[in-house]
């Protein structure tokens, strides 16, 4: 065999071993592509498995969920509200008064001076006496006028100076006196109240009750309807409130400052009122 024929032989066998190569990567690209398309099917088919599951769990919640909401909303309208209240009656053992002292005169300096001297006189008189919660609780000074043929005119000047003080109400009547004619014109009101830990205490009596009153009618209540209650849903309390104290009328001072004998002060009853709400269930 020559040169030439082995040079021929040796081309083809060349031509054939790129094709051989170029085949197999073709087939390995091939199979690498089928894998990719397997696996983004398979990536499909787990998708869909979790869409799947995931909707029975919500199924499965739902179903469980709306009769917890029925029994929810069943037991929400069963309830009842009822309100209780109870007025506390306690004995009066204090006295409020208010008094003051008034005075007139032609210039505002002399008679702001002596209503100043006066009601100095006055409240040394009651710390000396030891009474409770002295305060002022007014001063005043205004111009007094005359009226000639519709012509307003100043005449003078009128000051009045009050305090405020609490005392046992056994005591009233002597203070009273003695402020009087410790230079005091004028006794604007008086008082009765009960002690503060009176009323504290009643106050809680009156809420208990309160709220027991209000556990008897829903009882009556459901018992005729064959129900029995089962528990508190909520609680309102509407307050422990003390009335205010009705003061007695003006007191005539003259009277008070001639006479001989203690002026007579008698205390009465003072009121707490208390109100519960509660909404039960049945």
């Amino acid at each position: 065999m020559n040169k030439a024929t082995l040079s021929n032989s040796h081309t083809k066998l060349c031509s054939k071993s790129k094709i051989t190569c170029s085949a197999g990567i073709l087939l390995a690209k091939i199979s690498k592509m089928s894998v990719l398309r397997l696996n983004t099917t398979r990536n499909y088919l787990n998708t869909g498995n979790l869409w799947n599951t995931l909707a029975v769990i919500l199924l499965v919640c739902v179903s469980f969920t709306q009769p917890v909401l029925a029994q929810e909303k069943e037991t929400m309208l069963r309830t009842l509200t009822v309100s209780g209240r109870k007025v506390e009656t306690i004995p009066t053992t204090l006295s409020q008064v208010n008094l003051g002292v008034e005075v007139q005169g032609k210039t505002a300096q002399e008679v702001q001076q002596e209503a100043a001297r006066r009601s100095s006189s006055v409240i040394a008189l009651l710390k000396s006496l030891n009474v409770e919660k002295l305060q002022t609780t007014g001063i005043d000074l205004n111009p007094v006028y005359s009226n000639n043929n519709n012509v307003q005119r100043i005449t003078g000047y009128s000051a009045t100076n009050t305090v405020s003080f609490r005392v046992v109400t056994d005591r009233a009547g002597t203070i009273l006196d003695q402020a009087v004619k410790a230079g005091a014109t004028r006794i604007d009101s008086i008082s009765f109240i009960a002690s503060d830990q009176a009323i504290a205490q009643a106050q809680k009596q009156a809420l208990q009750k309160a709220t027991q009153d209000a556990q008897q009618q829903a009882e009556a209540v459901l018992s005729v309807l064959g129900f029995k209650p089962k528990e508190v849903v909520s609680i309102q309390v509407n307050g422990a409130s003390v009335p205010p104290p009705q003061p007695i009328l003006r007191a005539k001072v003259a009277t008070l400052a001639t006479q001989d004998t203690s002026t007579p002060v008698i205390g009465g009853e003072q009121q707490v009122e208390a109100s519960v709400t509660l909404q039960i269930s049945y």
